[in-house]
């Protein structure tokens, strides 16, 4: 086969020098018939190699006929069927080539957003353990937002992957950019839609920011690509070589590397998501006037255990409101308890679990109403009489005198008891 040098010399040859086949075959020792392809050739000479048999050749009958039927088998299981005694990389590579015929081609198209249309929020799961104090260290979910148009970054570390949790740190996200994207993209989330439905509270939530919750179709990732590469490009360019001391360290180092990483340059969209941003921004909806309602939230009447779990601890609450209701609510970094509209408890919130946290004045407290109400008690059995609802003294008279006057006589084994007339 004549190379790619010599086929380039034979052209240059007959074309700039005009010498005949002859003369080129002779100055290049080669055939005249080499000369005569290579200018009859309009494309570079290429080495194909001849293809060679596969071992797969032999049961690519039997692979087929799965295939009708379960054109989804796995090659392990097909290879367990069909008796295959190779390596699974020849079937694996003859699968590749001959499934799309039985499973049929699925095409995605290129999806383009329009300035400050969707943003894209999801929860990422570091492997990466958090210290929260009192020797515990906990995965904690991460929430991440990305705009659709700018492709713009933001994430925050949240206490639990409750609904609550969830809407605190999504409003946060979006006080940051200072305006609310038209459209916010969920998967099927628990809190936000696990049933297929958007939930109360995401859907208030919504409501409030006049915005709409999208929810992607079952077990399709590629529904909100955007957020998923950008849970991919944390896991693998964030989490990496560092070390965390709490929650609050996380989130600052987040912080920082995602100043770095919005200025990068975004193949999708030719440009930084930093340069993008504010035109992103500028086609959104304004904040609302008011305050979304976020946190956790629950209404309980307090017991003589004068403490509420919220996430798996316990706090302390003004002892003096026991057996009256009263409005816990939690965001990730407090926890206050209102009865009648009057704070009761304000706490900072803990992400440890199975944890008290105990204000002492409530101790004190507590400790002064069981002291008066000991002494009121001790008060009442010592009183010897009682006034009558006339102003009357009434006596108060010993249990025996009763079992005497109705004739109730106890013997000696407490469980029987005998009547006399």
């Amino acid at each position: 086969m004549i190379s790619l040098e010599d086929w380039a010399e034979i052209r240059r040859l007959h074309r700039s020098e005009r010498l005949p086949i002859r003369e080129i075959a002779r100055r290049l020792g080669i055939s005249r018939n080499t000369v005569r392809s290579a200018l009859a050739s309009d494309r570079p000479p290429r080495y194909e190699r001849p293809r060679r048999g596969s071992v797969a050749d032999v049961f690519e009958p039997q692979i087929r006929a799965l295939l009708v039927d379960w054109p989804k088998m796995l090659a392990p299981v097909i290879a367990e069927r069909i008796g295959w005694p190779h390596s699974l990389s020849p079937l694996k590579k003859r699968l590749q080539l001959i499934r799309p015929e039985y499973v049929g081609v699925d095409p995605v198209d290129r999806t383009t957003y329009r300035p400050g249309a969707i943003a894209q929020c999801d929860l990422c799961f570091p492997a990466t353990p958090i210290p929260v104090g009192g020797g515990q260290e906990r995965v904690l979910p991460v929430l991440v937002m990305v705009l659709g148009y700018s492709r713009f970054i933001t994430a925050l570390m949240i206490p639990s992957r409750q609904g609550g949790d969830i809407l605190s740190g999504m409003w946060e996200l979006i006080s940051q950019l200072g305006r609310v994207p038209k459209t916010l993209v969920w998967d099927r989330e628990s809190a936000i839609g696990g049933t297929g439905k958007v939930t109360t509270v995401a859907a208030a939530f919504a409501g409030t920011l006049a915005t709409r919750i999208q929810l992607a179709p079952p077990r399709d990732q590629e529904y909100k690509g955007v957020v998923e590469r950008a849970n991919g490009y944390l896991e693998t360019s964030f989490l990496p070589c560092r070390r965390f001391t709490s929650p609050t360290d996380f989130n600052i180092q987040l912080q920082d590397w995602l100043t770095r990483a919005n200025t990068r340059t975004v193949r999708a969209i030719g440009g930084r998501p930093v340069d993008l941003l504010t035109t992103d921004i500028q086609a959104m909806i304004e904040l609302p006037p008011v305050i979304p309602s976020v946190g956790l939230s629950h209404r309980i009447r307090l017991a003589r255990d004068y403490y509420v779990r919220i996430d798996a601890a316990d706090y302390s609450i003004d002892p003096r409101v026991i057996g009256r209701f009263v409005d816990v609510s939690a965001s990730p970094t407090t926890v206050t308890a209102r009865c009648d509209g009057q704070i009761v408890a304000r706490h900072d919130r803990s992400w440890e679990k199975h944890v008290v946290v105990t204000d002492p004045d409530h101790v004190d407290t507590a400790a002064q109403l069981r002291c008066g109400f000991a002494t009121e008690r001790a008060r009442r059995t010592a009183a010897a009489t009682r006034q009558h609802t006339d102003g009357h003294t009434v006596a108060l008279r010993a249990l025996p005198d009763y079992d005497a006057l109705f004739g109730v006589d106890f013997d000696s084994t407490p469980t029987t008891v005998r009547t006399t007339s």
